[in-house]
């Protein structure tokens, strides 16, 4: 949790200053904007926080694979979100998005609380790309996907700047 904490803090800090035209504006034809960038991240969350629901009332499960972190982390490589997880094109304030991704991420929390580490490791879903992760995979991803795109924050900011 430590790790997911300490990046969901970097993106606030980093898009914090920003006004709610300067989230909305999108930099490239094709691109999203910082406040689409946020919205993923928070409906990606809420996506994972059901499937684990799903996956601790589940009584069988695969044992789980390895967790790739290098491909998540690694943006040389574009991965298009599917469909599900592609924001809307919707004007959004950074106060809606805060309250979103704290809601987001205070489910995420309470499930890891309320289930012991048993369950939490040996529990699993499939991943569209990954395969079969254990919940504390899942959970570990979360920081690590918010990781990745802290560095397309960065790069849409600096493109606002030369604007």
């Amino acid at each position: 949790m430590e790790n997911l904490d300490r990046v969901r803090e970097e993106i606030l800090e980093s898009v914090g200053s920003l006004t709610d035209e300067q989230l909305n504006e999108v930099v490239a034809e094709g691109s999203w904007s910082i406040a689409q960038v946020l919205e993923h991240l928070y409906i990606m969350e809420e996506k994972i926080v059901g499937q684990i629901h799903n996956a601790l009332n589940e009584e069988e499960h695969e044992e789980p694979g390895t967790f790739p972190l290098h491909v998540v982390v690694d943006r040389t490589k574009k991965i298009d979100a599917p469909d599900y997880l592609v924001p809307s094109n919707n004007f959004h304030t950074l106060e809606e998005l805060n309250e979103k991704l704290a809601a987001s991420r205070a489910s995420l929390k309470q499930i890891a609380h309320l289930h012991n580490e048993e369950e939490l490791s040996q529990k699993t879903f499939a991943h569209r790309r990954f395969g079969v992760l254990s919940i504390n995979q899942w959970i570990a991803l979360v920081g690590y996907h918010e990781q990745r795109h802290i560095g397309q924050i960065e790069e849409i900011k600096e493109a606002l700047t030369r604007k």
